[in-house]
């Protein structure tokens, strides 16, 4: 005789639709449907199962908190590009006379529609100015 134990046949109510969603499952993975649910059963019982959930919570927190980061990081690079750029401009850029300042606004729709071409050619094929700015800056500028 083999070391196999007898199991303990149970009966279980199940709503139509557990049954149904354990009937698909079993015939999928081509299980019969008592060792799909002595399985899901176990699963559940299992002691270390609340502690699995809260490592998968966990590391799915820890990624979203990096990713929330990086944004974070971005958006700071972003707002300050603009604004060394806008203060730049504003101390470089005298003030037109009034026949120069119509020719220049003349030219301002075909110049800003260059700048949208350049800036959608560079996002399309990078590298991006958030990659080449090294993360390890240290604020003081050590």
């Amino acid at each position: 005789m083999s070391g196999r134990r007898k199991k303990t046949q149970i009966s279980v109510y199940l709503d139509p639709e557990v049954m149904t969603m354990l009937a698909d499952y079993a015939a999928r993975r081509d299980r019969s449907q008592s060792m799909v649910a002595e399985a899901a059963i176990a699963s559940f019982l299992s002691p270390d199962d609340a502690e699995r959930r809260e490592a998968v919570v966990a590391k799915r927190l820890d990624q979203l908190d990096r990713r929330m980061a990086r944004l974070e990081r971005d958006l700071g690079i972003s707002v300050e590009t603009l604004a060394v750029f806008v203060r730049f401009w504003l101390t470089t850029t005298p003030a037109l006379p009034e026949p120069a300042a119509q020719a220049a606004r003349a030219k301002a729709g075909e110049r800003y529609e260059a700048f949208v071409a350049a800036l959608g050619r560079r996002l399309a094929k990078g590298p991006k100015l958030r990659q080449e700015i090294s993360e390890d800056i240290s604020p003081s500028g050590d």
